[in-house]
């Protein structure tokens, strides 16, 4: 099994921010992004990492910066090294694959998801009080069901903890109505595409999240784009309404913790080795699936 890349130090290169799964430097004009092998579960960052997960969500957000840039721009400058500066060569590689050289952008602090499927909290409000994020939907729908439209759901962004779920409304008292109906039709333009593509490669993406930033006062997609961090990957033969869906992502994780009576306070405990490589396997399968292509040799 491939080093796992837990956490990275470059001497010489300002930390700009360390995420649960990011670290990201300080370049001057510009950042330097660097996704680890680390995996979080139920907020918190897990001891055992995820052999070339870093590399999977950055090689995935990549490909789909490149296929949409034409439809909203994005933050993405270059994923060559030979253009870092020469603090960052003696960790080439420690980088390769997993590092994006990346506009700086003034962060808007709202989580954009948008939802195609009935799952996961959507699911869990929706059989509560019939609605998601405020928005009713017609009775009777079952698990996982497909929506008529995708819907627009926002995040209030949390650097701890679960981000809040809000309505557009409350968004637009956040951040203006101008933008946060910018925001909405830039999301939802986005996942069409996406979900329209990956439809041909099999895959249905249940629901993603976008973050986005201001970049000399241009809308940009920011940090990540349709990664299994950041979205629900499903294999498009299995799909069955009604119940939940094997799904390309950490699910194995959420599972065995689930199973081994963790009560979700930190620390959290470390993985078994079948555990890691089942997950490894998923990621991996998401890429190739959705690229056409396998992750090595990196191009």
């Amino acid at each position: 099994m491939a080093a796992v890349v837990d956490q990275l130090e470059i001497p010489g290169l300002p930390l700009f921010r360390r995420g649960k799964v990011r670290e990201t430097f300080d370049l001057g004009d510009a950042l330097l992004m660097v996704a680890t092998d680390r995996i979080s579960a139920y907020d918190s960052v897990l001891p055992t990492g995820i052999p070339d997960k870093g590399i999977v969500l950055t090689q995935l957000s990549r490909f789909w910066f490149e296929r949409t840039r034409d439809l909203v721009p994005n933050h993405l400058i270059t994923t060559d090294l030979s253009d870092l500066p020469a603090a960052a060569q003696p960790f080439r590689e420690q980088l390769e694959g997993r590092s994006m050289v990346v506009k700086k952008a003034e962060r808007i602090d709202i989580e954009c998801v948008v939802r195609g499927y009935l799952a996961g909290s959507a699911w869990a409000e929706y059989r509560r009080e019939g609605t998601v994020c405020g928005i009713r939907l017609p009775e009777g729908l079952t698990e996982c069901a497909k929506l008529d439209e995708p819907i627009f759901t926002p995040a209030a962004k949390a650097d701890t903890g679960h981000d809040e779920n809000i309505t557009f409304e409350r968004m637009v008292d956040l951040v203006g109505r101008d933008l946060a109906e910018r925001l909405r039709e830039a999301t939802l333009t986005i996942y069409r595409a996406a979900e329209e593509y990956a439809r041909t490669r099999g895959i249905i993406i249940a629901d993603t999240k976008l973050e986005f930033g201001l970049v000399d006062g241009e809308l940009t997609i920011i940090d990540e784009l349709l990664t299994p961090d950041s979205s629900r990957f499903w294999d498009a033969e299995r799909y069955q309404p009604g119940r939940d869906q094997p799904s390309f992502d950490k699910q194995f994780v959420r599972d065995w913790l689930t199973q081994s009576g963790w009560d979700r306070e930190p620390p959290a405990p470390p993985l078994p080795p079948e555990v890691v490589e089942a997950t490894a396997a998923k990621y991996r399968e998401a890429y190739e699936r959705i690229t056409g292509r396998p992750l090595f040799p990196l191009s």
